[in-house]
C-alpha cells in the first residue's frame, strides 16, 4: 500500500506521489524566535519529524526546511524590553529551540534557514511581484494586491469576498484593499532594517518562508506543513505570492497539525495555561512528552492534562520493560523451539499493522496500539520456557525499529555497560542461593550508592541506572 496524506488543499486524503521520484521537498513552518517555544509549538514539531521519519523507513529521501523567522514585530519589542539587541535575543532563544526539539527526539531539519540571511532574495522576489503588477509601494511599504490573485481562498476554501479582515491584517488607509497584506514594512525609527528599492525596512512575515522555500527547495515542492492556526492568513498568502511570482504550483500536499488544549481549555497567557517546553520537560520526561502526542492522530485535537500524560508514561513504560525483559532472556538463552515460525509470523502481523496505519495519513494512534500488541506478545512469548534465539532478537530489532519511526528509540534499556556492575550482581545472586542476605543486601546498597537499581523479576535481576 502506498502513503495516503490529508491534503488540507483538496480537503481529502490522497495517494502521495513525490515531483521526483524517491526524493521528498518538505517545508514546514518554524518559530518566530523571541521566547521559548511551548507545547503548541512542539506539536507540529514533532509530528512532521515522525511525517518525515516514515517517509525515510519508507526509503524517501527527505529534503526537510524549517525556518527561523529572526526578525518581527515581535521580536522587536521583546528585544526592547530586554534591552538587548535583536541578534542577540534571536541567538539565545534558536539555541533553546534546538535544546528543546533535540530532548523531544527530534532529528535536525536539513536546513535552517533565516530571514535575516536571505534579505536580498526576499527584496528580489518582492521586485518580480511589483513588476508583474501583484504588489505596489505605499509610503515605503509593499502590499500584495490580494485580488489581482485569481485563486485567492482555495487554501481555506473561501472566496476572497467572504474573507474578512483577519490574523495579522489590519485596516490600513494606505492599503487599497483591507485584504492586502505587507511584503515589505518601511522601517520605524530605532528598529533594525535594511535597504531596499523602497526605503530602509525590513520583510513582512508571509514573504519570508515563500522565499526560503523557493531558495532552499524550488519553486514546487511537495509538502508543506504548520500548524492549524497557520493554514489562513499565512499558508494562503504564501501560496498567493509564490504562483503570482511564478506561475506555478507552489506546494503539491498540504498538512497542517490540530490544536492543544489545556485541560479541555484553549490554551493562552491570560487564562495562566501557557506551557512552554522549557518548563514542563523539567517535570515530565521529554520522551513522555512526545508519546503523549503521538497518542493522538495529528490532525485530531490534544488535550493535555496530568492523567493523560502519566496514562503516556506507564504506557511507555509498558513498551520499554517488555524491550528490556526481551533483551535479558536473549542474553541467557540459547534454546530452540518447534513453534518459531508461529511467533515470527506473528511479528510480521504487527509489522504490517503498524505500516497500514502510518500509510493511512501517518495515524500514529494505530501504529502505537500495534506496538502495544507486539509487547503484549513478547511477554506471552517470554512466559514460554523454551525460546528461540531467533524469536527474541526478531521481537528487539522490531521494537527497535518501530519506536525509531516515532523517535523514541530506546537507550541501552537493561544493558549491562560495565564488568564490575555485572560481577556484583553475580555475586549477589550467589550470596543469595547461599542464603547469605546480609552481603546480598550489602551489594544492593553499595549498587544503589553508585546509581544503580536492581530489580528483581522472574526472568532474572535487571538493573537500570536512576
Amino acid at each position: 500500500m502506498s502513503v495516503q496524506l490529508y491534503n488540507t488543499l483538496t480537503r481529502k486524503k490522497e495517494k502521495f506521489v513525490p515531483i521526483e521520484k524517491g526524493k521528498v521537498k518538505m517545508y514546514v513552518c518554524g518559530p518566530t524566535v523571541y521566547n521559548y517555544i511551548h507545547i503548541g509549538n512542539a506539536r507540529p514539531v514533532i509530528a512532521f519529524d515522525t511525517v518525515r521519519r516514515y517517509l525515510e523507513y519508507r526509503g524517501y529521501e527527505v529534503n526537510y526546511v524549517s525556518n527561523f523567522t529572526d526578525v518581527d514585530d515581535k521580536i522587536i519589542k521583546a528585544a526592547n524590553e530586554l534591552n538587548e539587541e535583536v541578534g542577540d535575543l534571536t541567538e539565545r532563544f534558536i539555541a533553546a529551540y534546538h535544546e528543546d526539539v533535540s530532548a523531544l527526539g527530534c532529528e535536525e531539519a536539513t536546513a535552517h534557514p533565516r530571514v535575516t540571511e536571505h534579505i536580498d532574495d526576499i527584496v528580489e522576489f518582492i521586485q518580480v511581484l511589483i513588476d508583474k503588477e501583484f504588489a505596489y509601494e505605499s509610503r515605503g511599504d509593499v502590499y500584495f494586491h490580494t485580488r489581482k490573485f485569481e485563486g485567492y481562498g482555495k487554501l481555506s476554501h473561501q472566496s476572497i469576498d467572504e474573507l474578512k479582515v483577519g490574523a495579522r491584517v489590519e485596516e490600513n488607509t494606505i492599503k487599497t484593499d483591507p485584504l492586502d497584506f505587507a511584503l515589505w514594512k518601511s522601517a520605524k525609527d530605532g528598529e533594525i532594517s535594511w535597504d531596499s528599492p523602497w526605503g530602509k525596512g525590513r520583510p513582512g512575515w508571509h514573504i519570508e518562508c515563500s522565499v526560503m522555500a523557493k531558495e532552499l527547495l524550488g519553486d514546487t515542492i511537495d509538502i508543506h506543513a504548520g500548524g492549524q492556526d497557520l493554514a489562513f492568513p499565512h499558508h494562503e498568502n504564501e501560496i498567493a505570492q509564490s504562483e503570482a511570482a511564478t506561475g506555478k504550483t507552489f506546494a503539491n500536499y498540504w498538512m497542517h497539525n490540530g490544536y492543544i488544549n489545556i485541560d479541555n481549555e484553549k490554551m493562552s497567557k491570560s487564562l495562566g495555561n501557557f506551557i512552554l517546553v522549557h518548563d514542563i520537560r523539567k517535570q515530565v520526561d521529554p520522551k513522555v512528552l512526545r508519546f503523549f502526542m503521538l497518542s493522538v492522530h495529528y490532525r485530531h485535537p490534544v488535550n493535555f492534562a496530568q492523567e493523560l500524560v502519566e496514562s503516556a508514561a506507564n504506557g511507555l513504560e509498558r513498551i520499554r520493560t517488555a524491550y528490556s525483559n526481551l533483551q535479558h532472556r536473549l542474553s541467557i538463552s540459547a534454546d530452540l523451539a518447534e513453534d518459531s515460525e508461529l511467533w515470527l509470523n506473528k511479528i510480521n502481523e504487527q509489522i504490517k499493522a503498524f505500516e497500514t496505519a502510518m500509510d493511512d495519513d501517518f495515524n500514529t494512534a494505530n501504529a502505537i496500539a500495534s506496538i502495544f500488541e507486539l509487547s503484549k506478545q513478547a511477554n506471552v512469548y517470554l512466559l514460554e520456557k523454551n525460546t528461540d534465539r531467533r524469536v527474541l532478537q526478531q521481537f528487539i530489532d522490531t521494537l527497535d525499529k518501530l519506536m525509531d519511526v516515532l523517535g523514541l528509540p530506546f537507550e541501552n534499556e537493561g544493558e549491562l555497560v560495565d564488568d564490575e556492575v555485572d560481577a556484583l550482581i553475580q555475586e549477589r545472586l550467589d550470596a543469595r542461593k547461599n542464603r547469605d542476605f546480609a552481603r546480598s543486601d550489602e551489594i544492593r546498597d553499595q549498587l544503589k550508592e553508585q546509581g544503580i537499581l536492581l530489580e528483581d523479576t522472574a526472568q532474572g535481576t535487571r538493573w537500570k541506572r536512576g
